[in-house]
């Protein structure tokens, strides 16, 4: 992991300490300071670039929330000289679109970085659907827990890395199993600190659901608990996310 890159500002350099040392800081006091840099002028967007380019090709790097926030800020740019570079250099977006089973996971990212959650939500689904009829030779438009199993922990994590990194770290499994931890695995807590259960009481698909970045950590995305726990507990156990 790098330390330092050549010519940083001083604002600059405490972001590369906070990002290269997670543990020490909020994503809340990161995502001020990246925007702090990104309105301050055009050398400050170019070193923004600079240091999202280097944790981008570090492959002990793992992006993340933080880097989603510098690279869609970048994206939109009023510097056309900067968007041109972003163009240039993240013509797929930052995250990797792997997948074992010749899935195309692009439809989503847009959807993600256009924060189209609703309708991401749904393809996310319709994708994971998608991955255990390839893979279950069977049409069914629904998960069973004991189709999890089969399903490629690549194409997990390209799915669940797209949601953290277009949400700022908010929403995606692996935010959700972190939750559901720190709620020592109990279900009701679970529901209610995400956002899926208030006041004790279910809320309603769709509308008493939240499609923004307003929403409570791991609100999304959705899995219907009216079924029961068993897929989203089979995905939390999966090898993507131990």
């Amino acid at each position: 992991m790098f330390n330092e890159i050549e010519n940083l500002d001083d604002d600059c350099q405490v972001l590369l300490d906070l990002l290269n040392h997670k543990e020490d800081s909020s994503l809340s006091q990161k995502a001020n300071l990246i925007n702090h840099i990104y309105l301050k002028d055009t050398e400050s967007q170019h070193q923004l670039l600079r240091i999202l380019l280097i944790r981008y090709r570090d492959y002990e790097i793992d992006i993340d929330g933080t880097d989603g926030m510098i690279f869609e800020l970048l994206l939109q740019s009023d510097i056309p000289a900067v968007r041109a570079e972003v163009a240039k250099y993240f013509k797929e977006g930052i995250v990797q679109l792997n997948s074992d089973c010749g899935i195309d996971y692009l439809p989503l990212q847009k959807l993600l970085l256009a924060k189209r959650f609703q309708e991401a939500d749904t393809l996310t689904h319709a994708l994971l659907c998608n991955l255990s009829q390839v893979l279950g030779d069977h049409t069914r438009q629904w998960l069973y827990f004991t189709d999890i199993g089969k399903l490629p922990a690549v194409d997990l994590h390209t799915i669940d890395k797209l949601w953290l990194v277009h949400s700022g770290g908010l929403f995606g499994l692996s935010v959700q199993k972190q939750i559901w931890l720190s709620a020592n695995s109990n279900w009701e807590k679970f529901w209610s600190k995400i956002g899926w259960k208030v006041n004790n009481v279910n809320c309603r698909y769709p509308q008493e659901f939240v499609w923004d970045v307003s929403a409570p950590a791991g609100h999304l995305p959705l899995f219907n608990q009216l079924r029961g726990v068993q897929v989203l507990a089979a995905l939390f156990n999966h090898p993507a996310f131990l």
